[in-house]
């Protein structure tokens, strides 16, 4: 499937889209990078984690316009430098121009972050006024 949003996002930092499926699923993974650890000992800074979780709820609607509204998460484990990370992302409620998408992400078979992502889809994009 044809990634439609968030097309200029850096892979490196957010993830690298693996599946897409409009409006239903999106797979994404993030390799976790040195420059993404918050300490010596390798601990990753969480807003890496939220970040792929954002990005893969973004995808799983795959709107050309589409932004988060508000968020529920869990860190459920840490995260340390090296792990490869993916987010499973769901759309599992429709509501006219809003979407609710629940997203896991693991490392290996253990889950370590998961969330509640309520998204809104405008008509127009959300700058459109200020461009």
């Amino acid at each position: 499937m044809q990634q439609q949003t968030h097309k200029k996002v850096s892979i490196d930092l957010v993830g690298r889209p693996l599946e897409i499926e409009n409006d239903h699923f999106a797979r994404v993974s993030l390799v976790t990078t040195q420059e993404m650890a918050a300490d010596e000992a390798g601990l990753i800074h969480g807003g890496f984690t939220f970040s792929l979780a954002d990005y893969a709820a973004m995808l799983a609607i795959n709107q050309p316009n589409v932004i988060l509204m508000s968020a529920e998460v869990r860190y459920l484990q840490p995260v340390k430098l090296g792990d490869i990370l993916l987010a499973l992302a769901r759309v599992t409620e429709k509501q006219e121009r809003k979407r609710l998408v629940e997203v896991e992400i693991r490392v290996a078979d253990q889950e370590v972050f998961e969330g509640k992502f309520l998204c809104y889809l405008p008509k127009k994009h959300i700058l459109a006024k200020a461009i």
